[in-house]
């Protein structure tokens, strides 16, 4: 089979995945993955990300579905599609005792590539560890072990990475500079995908995000769009004095009387800026009706706002 242009690096229909026992950790998943972005797949523990992950890299056999990579089933021809893909689990799994370099050389040789010193080195210096190269792994720190599990994905020189958690544990200046890491990946021509527990990373990174739940995905968008459908702008505006009812001049507005009539709360807006906009022409309209106020606090939903809005929503239906 050979894929046309338009058609996506990664084509997943209806996959499933059903442990002895009766857990069902992926329940008919559909996702389309095209070349060159990077998507984020957000979930709380037990979601189903990494078995997601482990059955397209040949780790977990799934229970039905089809999974399609580069236009090869991966069912029936796994090992062409494997050795354009990479992956960087959450937990090492190599011998502790091995120098850097020789353990990427190693991860290289193992998909079939020649040697290549100039590839091995470049890669360990845009991950820092050239100067680590002949130290034990053993003896590393945790954020330069994760960097060694992703120049071991990096070795064979992959089309697809998928990263597993790959700043968990790491301190918050690593972790940006793991950000830049991917980035770049990326600007090379390196489809990403990542899962993360920080939804900042998500925000940061991500052209689009998955939101999964119990096996299921409850929503793939471009991460702009997804903001803007389901952001939200909430302010809290505090009163000079309490209002015993609600004004009959802010009656077109989504507002309501907290606190004893002493807090007016406004939440609406769509996440393109439109709540802003209506949070200023409500403080005028308080003018205008002779109402102070004394204080006014305003925040916009954040992809972790929408991302709890939406567990909770699935939490509360079942």
């Amino acid at each position: 089979m050979v894929p046309r242009v338009d058609d996506p690096i990664l084509d997943i229909r209806g996959l499933c995945k059903t442990y002895q026992g009766g857990l069902k950790a992926l329940d008919g998943v559909d996702l389309a993955i095209r070349k060159g972005e990077i998507f984020a797949l957000l979930g709380p523990n037990g979601a189903g990300k990494t078995t997601l992950i482990g059955a397209v890299c040949g780790l977990v056999r799934p229970s039905a579905g089809t999974m399609f990579a580069f236009g090869h089933d991966l069912e029936r021809d796994w090992r062409a599609a494997r050795r354009r893909i990479g992956l960087v689990p959450q937990e090492m799994a190599t011998d502790m005792f091995e120098p850097v370099i020789r353990t990427v050389k190693y991860s290289r040789g193992l998909f079939g590539l020649a040697p290549d010193a100039a590839r091995i080195e470049e890669i360990l210096r845009s991950l820092s560890l050239w100067d680590k190269r002949d130290t034990q792994i053993r003896n590393l720190s945790g954020g330069m072990k994760r960097r060694v599990l992703i120049a071991k994905a990096l070795a064979h020189e992959p089309e697809l990475l998928f990263l597993d958690e790959p700043t968990a544990g790491v301190d918050v200046e690593l972790r940006k500079d793991m950000w830049r890491q991917i980035g770049a990946l990326r600007d090379k021509g390196v489809t990403v995908i990542l899962t993360t527990h920080y939804i900042e990373e998500a925000q940061e990174m991500a052209d689009r995000v998955g939101i999964i739940d119990k096996g299921r995905l409850l929503m793939v968008d471009e991460k702009a769009a997804m903001m803007a459908r389901l952001g939200r702008t909430e302010a809290h505006i505090t009163l000079a004095a309490p209002l015993a009812q609600m004004p009959a001049a802010l009656a077109g507005y989504p507002v309501d009387l907290e606190r004893d009539g002493g807090l007016l709360v406004y939440r609406g807006g769509d996440g393109t800026g439109k709540g802003r906009a209506e949070v200023a022409a409500l403080t005028k309209a308080l003018i205008m009706a002779g109402i102070d106020y004394v204080g006014i606090d305003i925040h916009e939903s954040s992809l972790e706002d929408i991302f709890v809005q939406l567990i909770e929503r699935r939490e509360v239906a079942a």
